[in-house]
């Protein structure tokens, strides 16, 4: 174990706070207003790490914090010769699911990444439907044209989490029909939601996971949801988005190249996460 004097520690604690305040500074602001975001409200409303649980800071496995009572009462932390550390009972009761990520996670990184979705599964998600999730954002196409962009397309969507969104007349359409159950077997690392959903692991493990990494996931969320709202069917200037026009070839060209670089973004943070897994399993 690396044990981290009250200077080291604190120094770290300072950094992360400053770090996270930034990122959540927006978000923060528009709550107070009671002002909904169709783009940013998503990593605060469909992943469930709270801007609380971001706040506190975690060192991860094989650090000791001397001088920390605050993290000796923490949960999932105990004291080891003077030293605030994560307790082994906290990382064997996570087992099964550090061991579940892990399986999905090192499936997908050994998986080739597939360019050729388009982010249609936004499109499915309001097809041959009136009620749209982001009632309040006008359809770039109009209904009849969103239609038309999906029965004019291959829609080949592999996440089951965006999938169970579609409407049931596009359903039928996917050429792929994900589970929950298939979801090791089926996820890639260019799906924009299966990078995005780096942060959901992350956070899952905490306190378990370093908490440079869940922000390092955090900030990949964050950029790709704004890729997958600039591409979906919604209007979204009036908020400085313009729109990824993937029923055109230049958008798709542009989508695919931002998602090339999404996928090389994501490869590494995929790689820690494999790796804590390893860490704690071992």
């Amino acid at each position: 174990m690396k044990t981290l004097a009250p200077s080291e520690w604190t120094a770290r604690l300072r950094d992360h706070e400053a770090r996270v305040e930034n990122l959540l500074a927006d978000h923060l602001a528009r709550k107070s207003r009671n002002e909904p975001h169709p783009v940013e409200d998503f990593l605060f409303t469909y992943y469930s790490v709270r801007p609380s649980q971001l706040r506190v800071w975690h060192p991860g496995p094989g650090i000791g914090l001397l001088e920390a009572p605050a993290y000796a009462d923490r949960r999932g932390y105990t004291v080891v010769d003077g030293a605030a550390t994560l307790a082994p009972a906290e990382i064997t009761r996570r087992s099964d699911t550090v061991k579940w990520i892990r399986a999905l996670l090192s499936s997908t990184l050994d998986r080739q990444p597939q360019f050729g979705c388009f982010g249609l599964h936004e499109w499915a998600m309001v097809y041959r439907t009136p009620e749209v999730r982001h009632a309040a954002w006008p359809l770039r196409l109009g209904a009849e044209g969103t239609d038309q962009v999906v029965e004019s397309h291959r829609i080949g969507c592999s996440h089951f989490d965006a999938f169970r969104f579609f409407t049931s007349p596009a359903r039928p359409l996917n050429v792929v029909q994900p589970t929950r159950e298939s979801q090791p077997a089926l996820e890639q690392g260019g799906c924009l939601h299966a990078n995005m959903d780096l942060y959901k692991w992350a956070g899952k493990l905490m306190p378990l996971t370093p908490s440079s990494l869940v922000l390092d996931c955090f900030e990949l969320a964050r950029d790709v949801r704004t890729l997958d709202m600039r591409a979906s069917p919604y209007d979204l200037a009036a908020l400085g988005y313009s729109p990824v026009r993937i029923e055109t070839p230049d958008g798709k060209a542009e989508y695919i190249a931002a998602q090339r670089t999404f996928a090389d973004r994501a490869r590494p943070l995929r790689r820690q996460l494999v790796s804590l897994c390893d860490e704690l399993l071992g």
